[in-house]
């Protein structure tokens, strides 16, 4: 129930995706927390016929571009308020959603996936011993594991405490998150069954912000 309430705090504090991005495409894939940056969804190498996985969806913004590039775009969040929100502006694109978290969706779903994918969502909100194994089970032979979140701050790995900030005179919500560096992800992924995964930092775009984003990529 924590988690859920965190989770709904986060849905009204983030802000609404553009309309439109740089390029004026009304739908797109964006794996770090910079406009117009980075790579897109072809990480992923899925396009028409395929399915992809959305782990922690939130607005629905990336899986609507999956959708787009048609798809199978089935979407997973534990937060009403975010499910909400990607249905009052993504109804028309096709996808599914869940209220559900990843771990127990993955358990109880019967339908396999050429892709599974998580942007500073449930992979790094979830203990990967737990959530690894399940994604392989559901992933299709050759199928494409990819996620994104920020990088790890030095000496701090593996469970840590991620806050959700509220109202000055209200105590932030408190949420685990599991930190690695790119190499340790690496050698998590090769250890639950990924034997081909990569990992790497992708630098900030030029401005005052310095962090950049781990993007991991793995297949089954």
């Amino acid at each position: 129930m924590a988690d859920i309430k965190a989770w709904d705090t986060y849905a009204q504090q983030k802000p609404e995706r553009r309309p439109t991005n740089a390029r004026g495409e009304t739908t797109w894939f964006n794996w770090t927390q910079y406009p117009d940056h980075g790579p897109g969804a072809e990480v992923l190498g899925i396009g028409p016929g395929g399915s992809a996985l959305d782990l922690g969806c939130g607005k629905g913004g990336n899986l609507a571009h999956v959708a787009a590039l048609g798809a199978r775009a089935v979407g997973v969040d534990v937060s009403l308020a975010q499910l909400k929100a990607a249905e009052a502006r993504w109804s028309d694109t096709g996808m599914v959603l869940h209220r559900t978290d990843a771990a127990r969706f993955l358990a109880e779903s019967g339908e396999d996936f050429d892709a599974v994918y998580s942007v500073f969502g449930a992979v790094w909100f979830t203990d990967p011993d737990v959530l690894l194994p399940a994604i392989r089970r559901r992933l299709r032979p050759g199928g494409v594991l990819a996620f994104s979140h920020r990088p790890p701050v030095e000496g701090c790995y593996g469970c840590q405490a991620s806050y959700i900030n509220r109202s000055e005179d209200q105590d932030p919500l408190v949420v685990k998150r599991w930190d690695y560096e790119p190499h340790r992800w690496v050698e998590i992924l090769r250890e639950h069954g990924f034997p081909a995964a990569t990992a790497r930092v992708l630098p900030a775009p030029p401005g005052p912000r310095t962090v950049g984003t781990l993007l991991v990529r793995a297949q089954g």
